[in-house]
């Protein structure tokens, strides 16, 4: 990274999204468990979040938990989801996060996730909805496709409903059903693969793209600047 390179409000993204890959790898390298690497993930992820406030990114969505990942072994499932209700048990219970001002939105099919765990979700989000400063969007039991397909579940009910007139759906009116609307000016994926994994297909579709060797528990501050520095010099064309 250039030592002379200082993020600016002009240079700073607003909105930066982020496919937290690698913790397992990164724990058999360490011989344990695979899912021990989520416990060293979930720390990365509070690193993150103070990295961003301090830079001033107003908004960050993380990819925490695919649909596919409902499908890993049962004893690895509840692992994962007894970090999450711990991780926001404690978001809920932190006065910090009130006095910063710290919205939390977790998007996803979340009701295919434990009571208990959604629960808690629930809770952070209510208690977190009318701040303003900051946004993090935990995509949880999410997936690219299934927030599409539920978009269009919502819109035709809409439809249905008289509420829509067919003739002035856009993409401007159907982006509205999505999950989230706001678009990521850049994309991180960690952990060595360059695939995009069904994360945010409507929304990234401008998004600059951003591969990472390093697993998710191994990156610092100093690859996310090195990252908000390329971005810095890419050329932004949005198709033009």
């Amino acid at each position: 990274m250039s030592q002379n390179f200082k993020p600016t409000k002009n240079t700073i993204p607003k909105h930066v999204g982020i496919i937290l890959d690698g913790n397992r790898r990164f724990a058999k390298r360490l011989m344990m468990k695979p899912w021990k690497g989520h416990e060293w993930g979930a720390k990365k992820v509070e690193e993150l979040l103070k990295w961003c406030r301090d830079l001033g990114v107003k908004e960050i969505t993380l990819y925490s938990f695919s649909m596919q990942n409902l499908n890993r072994p049962k004893e690895e499932f509840d692992y994962i989801m007894n970090i999450f209700k711990k991780e926001f048990l404690r978001i809920l219970n932190d006065d910090e996060v009130m006095k910063e001002g710290l919205r939390v939105n977790i998007i996803g099919r979340i009701h295919l996730l434990p009571n208990d765990v959604r629960e808690v979700l629930e809770k952070v989000m209510e208690k977190t909805k009318n701040n303003k400063k900051y946004i993090v969007n935990f995509a949880i039991a999410y997936g690219g496709r299934e927030e599409v397909i539920d978009a269009v579940i919502r819109l035709g009910k809409d439809l249905k409903n008289g509420k829509v007139d067919v003739e002035t759906i856009n993409e401007e009116i159907f982006q509205n059903y999505l999950y989230i609307i706001d678009e990521p000016d850049l994309i991180i994926r960690t952990g060595g693969d360059k695939r995009t994994s069904n994360f945010l297909i409507w929304q990234s579709n401008y998004s600059e793209w951003f591969f990472l060797e390093k697993c998710w528990p191994e990156f610092e501050k100093e690859d996310f600047l090195k990252v908000l520095e390329e971005f810095a010099d890419r050329e932004r064309r949005f198709g033009r």
